[in-house]
């Protein structure tokens, strides 16, 4: 196949080499270091560029390429991608308890091979709908089924967020088109980018990216949202308790007098985190020895406590948080729970294999779709626990309402991995896309305090009991992102695809 309107020296600025002349070994060994080498535009690298660079690698291996050998580089490049992102699993799955080392790695491989059938997918798509038609009609196909891809990953079997091209961004230009166009909208400026990258030398191209660029300028001058009220002092406290001990019954009165003593460091401000599952034990079982005199206490003192406990009542049990103190008792209930980890999907099916694997699971209940919401401070606040945050579309469900926004983790269960900072990473672009701050307390680390903008204002060490304090500012206001939420990133993609496969004859 020939490529009509690709100049001569087109994808020189990708290698010496162009990755579309390339067969066999060599193209396979570029599609998966193209896609290890996504990672470092993440946290903690943040060589954001690579996440223009590395696409731009597969958009040129998929040229001429037939659509089983698009398949097999795309799944490839998925390979790379999720092998050096997402390996930290094999932490997590191993800690569940009662996993062997072989066994957890055995599942990660599985589950890294699943998730990269997207990429797969693109791959085949592409050279299927635009092989051997014009770079700009290969380029927006590239570009739109990436898009559409990335939001199918974002929620067909509960939705598998993680390494989002748009959230690498959170320290580049790019930043300030989240409350405009969410994380995907971003994924679908950096995947253009990444194909104009193959007509460098033209200057329609140029402009386009000048234009990219001088828009996240721009945007960068612009405020979504206003002051509401006061500047109120708040104090998240990581009580750093390992996961292998957290449970054990000799470890629960240390671990409480680990967060009383930290929360007692924390002063007089306005507002304490503890983080999920701070208290290692069923709400009804502290209540009246911890919760009740805690909250009488709190109250006295004009503070608000949120915490995170497990829940029991008639229905099942739920992963929560507790709100205590002069604003009054409230709680949320985890929604989005965590398949394999805190519950057992298609249980008839799955549930005899893994009594055989001898996998332990939780089998906790989802909480209902009540708005994500707690008073703390005396203001709305939205709540999220843990892996909800991944959700952007769900966050916002509690905005414009919220003040402000929270989120408390345990990323114990990934140690000292690429996963705390990935995750911190993505909590950035939650409060960049809301126009809120956001207070993120975790066991372990990493914790945060985040601004509108997505900047750090105060970030505590791992693996460290810390009580991370800093002034936060209420705002209210509504982003563009929180009334239309992903659907303008969606349709803008449908709308290029649809204009590729009508003009690409």
């Amino acid at each position: 196949m020939t490529d009509r309107t690709t100049n001569p020296t087109a994808g020189m600025a990708l290698a010496v080499v162009d990755p579309a002349h390339l067969r066999g070994g060599p193209a396979a060994l570029l599609a998966l270091v193209a896609g290890a080498l996504l990672v470092a535009a993440f946290a903690p690298f943040g060589i954001w560029p690579l996440a223009i660079l590395s696409p731009a690698l597969l958009f040129r291996l998929l040229q001429g390429r037939r659509p089983a050998a698009g398949f097999t580089l795309g799944y490839l490049y998925g390979q790379g991608v999720l092998g050096a992102g997402v390996s930290w699993l094999d932490i997590s799955i191993a800690q569940f308890g009662g996993v062997t080392p072989p066994l957890a790695l055995l599942l990660t491989i599985g589950f890294i091979l699943f998730v990269a059938l997207y990429y797969g997918l693109l791959g085949y798509l592409v050279v299927r709908l635009a092989g051997g038609q014009a770079t700009w009609i290969r380029g927006l196909v590239f570009a739109a089924v990436w898009l559409l891809l990335e939001w199918l990953r974002g929620w067909l079997f509960t939705g598998f967020p993680w390494l989002n091209l748009g959230a690498s961004m959170t320290d580049s230009p790019l930043a300030h088109y989240a409350p405009l166009l969410g994380v995907y909208g971003i994924s679908l400026l950096v995947v253009v980018q990444a194909v104009l990258l193959s007509a460098i030398n033209r200057f329609w191209t140029w402009l386009l990216l000048a234009l990219i660029w001088g828009g996240g300028l721009v945007l960068s001058q612009v405020s979504w949202v206003s002051p509401r009220g006061e500047p109120l002092r708040v104090s998240l406290v990581q009580g750093s308790i390992e996961q292998r001990l957290k449970w054990q019954p000799e470890q629960f009165r240390p671990t409480l007098e680990r967060y009383l003593g930290l929360t007692a460091e924390a002063g007089d401000s306005r507002l304490i985190v503890w983080p999920e599952t701070a208290i290692p034990a069923f709400a009804y079982q502290v209540e009246e020895n911890l919760l009740q005199p805690l909250h009488e206490q709190l109250a006295a003192r004009g503070q608000d406590l949120v915490l995170g406990i497990p829940v029991s009542d008639e229905e099942g049990y739920t992963n929560s948080m507790l709100s205590l103190g002069v604003s009054g008792r409230g709680r949320y209930d985890k929604r989005h729970l965590v398949p394999f980890g805190e519950y057992l999907p298609l249980r008839d099916w799955l549930g005899p294999l893994l009594d055989w694997l001898r996998i332990p699971l939780s089998d906790f209940r989802a909480g209902d779709g009540r708005p994500p919401l707690l008073t703390l401070a005396g203001l709305p606040a939205g709540i999220s626990i843990c892996y909800e945050d991944a959700f952007g579309s769900e966050v916002a469900e509690a905005l414009p309402a919220a003040a402000f926004l929270v989120n408390a983790s345990n990323d114990a269960w990934f140690g000292d991995s690429l996963a705390p900072h990935q995750h911190l990473q993505i909590a950035r672009m939650r409060a960049l896309e809301n126009g809120r701050y956001l207070l993120r307390a975790t066991n372990t680390g990493i914790s945060a305090v985040i601004d509108e903008r997505g900047g750090l204002v105060a970030v505590s060490p791992q693996f460290r009991p810390v009580v991370l304090s800093a002034d936060v500012r209420p705002l209210q206001g509504e982003t563009p992102f929180q009334r239309w939420g992903n659907a303008v990133a969606v349709l803008a993609a449908i709308l290029l695809l649809a204009v590729a496969l009508l003009r690409r004859r």
